[in-house]
């Protein structure tokens, strides 16, 4: 029996809710199991991978799931309080990242290691700079008359569009950072292509939002 138009946004509905929700756990769950695997404070070493994850996979995932029109824990909120959460999210995300790029750069400047010659770390290192102007870039919303040239419509969607591509680099560096050895000895087997799975849940989850955001944006345009 084919299903109704109703039924099937009804049903789309309810898979973007679910998949929110796991992205929500996800998002929580995976610092935490790296938490526990790194224990912080063992070494110089265990609070890199701790920040990192914090930023990228908690701060940074909740920071654009505020904006969830299914899922947001801020739904019944005005977009002002949100935007100031996503804010202040964002901020801490950029904190924890320049923090956990600095704990790595001193710990191979102590053990004489050479920096940033791994996929990984110069995937990290360009994120986290990608990061930064992102943020910087958002100064333009909050005061968007510094660009007199440009509607507020317009800085919003550069800004969202910007912003996948900067946690989709965070996405891909966490993936990178489960490829080195000190991850790959400590985790194998299922559990690690069950870690995999994390970052790459909440970027379809995220790219998902976007995208809606997008056609939503173009739809009340004509």
């Amino acid at each position: 029996m084919a299903l109704t138009a109703e039924t099937e946004s009804r049903l789309y509905r309810s898979l973007r809710a679910a998949a929110g929700a796991a992205a929500h756990l996800v998002a929580l769950g995976f610092p935490t199991a790296v938490a526990v695997l790194a224990r912080p404070g063992s070494s110089l070493f265990s609070w890199h991978p701790l920040l990192m994850t914090l930023a990228f996979s908690f701060l940074m995932t909740e920071a654009l799931l505020i904006f969830s029109p299914e899922i947001s824990p801020l739904r019944s909120f005005s977009r002002k309080v949100k935007v100031r959460v996503h804010w202040a999210l964002q901020l801490l995300a950029l904190l924890c990242a320049l923090l956990g790029l600095g704990v790595i750069t001193y710990n191979k400047h102590l053990n004489g290691k050479t920096h940033f010659v791994t996929w990984h770390g110069l995937t990290g290192l360009l994120t986290v700079l990608y990061a930064s102007g992102q943020c910087a870039g958002g100064v333009l919303l909050l005061y968007p008359k510094l660009m007199k040239n440009w509607t507020l419509a317009k800085l919003k969607l550069y800004h969202a569009t910007s912003g996948l591509v900067g946690y989709l680099l965070g996405c891909a560096s966490l993936m990178l950072g489960m490829c080195s050895l000190w991850f790959t000895t400590s985790v194998t087997s299922v559990s690690w292509y069950l870690a995999m799975l994390c970052p790459l849940l909440t970027s379809l989850v995220i790219m998902n939002q976007v995208s809606n955001a997008y056609l939503y944006r173009k739809r009340s345009q004509h």
